[in-house]
């Protein structure tokens, strides 16, 4: 499974967002800013995000984009679904032979559950550099 600069970005906006919950809306441009990518990109993957009901919006001087519920109640998962769709290793894994389809499942099944158990907290309150804090095993 290869996730694109969607995922990658769409999480790097909802990290951003989860250091900052409950201190009020945080701008894209901010967040593009300190991340050194693209404001326009951003907004693009932010609409999803929003019609999803993982952020939302606040116009406005002081606007810009909040988590709707708190980061340890969204997931890694929630987020590459919104953005990438359906988590799957491999295409068209039903006209595979029995032992593929079962390593393509298991192959699949451990990366919905890293994504899936990893919390956008989880990865908020992650210091860069600290590799040693989550360990994940597929």
């Amino acid at each position: 499974m290869k996730i694109s600069t969607k995922g990658r970005y769409g999480l790097t906006i909802m990290i951003a967002l989860g250091k900052q919950y409950g201190a009020g809306p945080v701008p894209l441009r901010k967040i593009a800013a300190e991340n050194e990518l693209s404001e326009a990109y951003l907004e693009q993957l932010v609409a999803p995000l929003r019609n999803s009901g993982l952020v939302k919006s606040v116009r406005g001087a002081y606007g810009g984009y909040m988590l709707t519920r708190h980061p340890k109640e969204i997931s890694a998962g929630d987020v590459i679904r919104v953005l990438e769709g359906p988590i799957q290793p491999v295409e068209g894994i039903e006209d595979e032979k029995q032992p593929q389809r079962e390593l393509w499942g298991r192959i699949r099944d451990a990366v919905k559950n890293v994504l899936d158990t990893t919390t956008i907290e989880d990865l908020a309150t992650t210091e860069e550099g600290d590799t040693e804090h989550y360990m994940f095993y597929i």
